[in-house]
């Protein structure tokens, strides 16, 4: 599954000279948690966020500081974060270093990158151009979606397909049968943690009804 299949392209953007008030109001009446920045080609500038917005008030207040902080207190990049979280508009205090994805990105990769940079939504481009926003709950309404092949043979492939790409899935000596929805392995493993992600994988395949593991620890030794 492609991002470009899930995301939303229905993007509220706001231009960078826009008054940091009026996107909190945007934010507060559309229930939105951020609004991307763009200009007017629709070039990704940036993204204002909650956090940012909020970085206003955290800020509001004077600090105090201490003799030892007075000693590496660093003016110019206390006076830098104050402008940033006051400024005045989208563009003085969104959020510019951004993680990006594109349509031809897959699902999986795009929930990678949401889990490994603790976003909360991935702006997807292309050519610089905004056209669209994955969010968590895009990837949630995916996972959710019944598939449109849930056939014998399509669980199988789907499951053979899984099996290859994770390393530690690798078991050439266990076999699988799929029928009327019901997933059974045989063969053997000696491993049981391996046994266990193989039940796991085939039990969060759409259509599966069931899963039996007839898998033995080691092969039968038989006397000639």
């Amino acid at each position: 599954m492609k991002v470009g299949d899930i995301m939303t392209r229905q993007v509220i953007s706001v231009p960078p000279d826009t008054p940091a008030l009026a996107v909190a109001r945007l934010l507060a009446e559309r229930g939105v948690s951020a609004v991307p920045v763009t200009d007017a080609s629709g070039m990704l500038l940036g993204i204002v966020s909650e956090a940012d917005l909020i970085r206003r008030l955290a800020t509001g207040a004077a600090p105090e500081v201490g003799l030892t902080q007075r000693l590496f207190y660093n003016r110019d990049r206390a006076a830098a974060d104050y402008t940033r979280a006051h400024g005045a508009t989208a563009e003085d205090i969104m959020t510019r270093k951004l993680v990006t994805a594109t349509e031809t990105m897959t699902a999986e990769d795009a929930a990678q990158l949401i889990e490994t940079h603790a976003v909360r939504r991935l702006p997807v481009v292309q050519d610089g151009m905004l056209v669209g926003i994955l969010s968590r709950a895009d990837l949630l309404r995916a996972m959710l979606a019944p598939a449109e092949d849930v056939s014998d043979a399509a669980i199988r492939a789907a499951l053979r397909q899984e099996m290859a790409r994770l390393p530690w899935a690798d078991a050439p000596y266990v076999l699988v049968e799929v029928q009327g929805g019901t997933v059974t392995f045989h063969g053997f493993c000696h491993s049981p943690a391996v046994r266990r992600g193989l039940t796991t994988i085939a039990a969060g395949l759409p259509g599966v009804k069931a899963v039996q593991d007839r898998i033995t620890e080691a092969p039968l030794n038989r006397e000639f």
